[in-house]
């Protein structure tokens, strides 16, 4: 499978600026600052089409990128991330009620990618969202992000133990870098397969 070009097709800050949907949606999903921005710009191949930032809450908006593959083509959808970010309780509540309009209307949405970084604990914020997505039934997969900041036998033993605090099995759960690519080629084929 190839990407043969990715664009950013719109942006929405409220549910009435989103599109409509024409093509299979993956949304992508996860904490504030766990590297969402740059793990979709290693999916399709780019350095800068999803801005991405060290301060945590960047990406306060949803954005639609459109991605053309030999496999065929899709939305991937960079929602707002959740935890901590240097904004108010007024702005997260927002935050919350627009990534939850997205995820609860949108008929072409195929699956969510939840981002964990591979070196923090599950929380409960993560173990809720991956309990939401379950009552609608999303499927949900799980990127381990900044495996590349950890020894390669203590990856496969994170991953076992993250694939157990979120309550997953394990070939649900992939772990990646998008420092040095890896994983991206397996989180592809997880994504096909619930494309169908």
């Amino acid at each position: 499978m190839r990407v043969l070009h990715a664009e950013l097709l719109t942006v929405a800050s409220s549910p009435r600026e989103f599109p409509r949907a024409e093509l299979p949606e993956v949304a992508i999903l996860g904490r504030s600052n766990v590297g969402k921005s740059s793990l979709l710009n290693k999916l399709v191949h780019r350095k800068q089409l999803a801005r991405t930032s060290t301060t945590p809450g960047k990406t306060r908006l949803v954005h639609w990128y459109r991605v053309e593959r030999s496999a065929g083509s899709l939305c991937l959808v960079d929602l707002p991330g959740y935890g901590y970010a240097k904004v108010g309780q007024d702005e997260r509540r927002r935050w919350k009620r627009l990534v939850e309009a997205y995820l609860e209307g949108r008929n072409r949405l195929r699956a969510a990618v939840l981002l964990q970084d591979v070196r923090r604990d599950v929380s409960d914020d993560e173990r809720l969202l991956l309990a939401w997505l379950a009552e609608r039934r999303i499927p949900a997969l799980v990127a381990l992000t900044k495996a590349d900041k950890l020894g390669l036998g203590l990856r496969a033993a994170r991953a076992r133990e993250l694939a157990a605090q979120l309550g997953l099995a394990r070939e649900r759960v992939i772990v990646t870098s998008a420092e040095r690519g890896l994983g991206i080629a397996e989180l592809w084929r997880a994504i096909d397969a619930e494309l169908g």
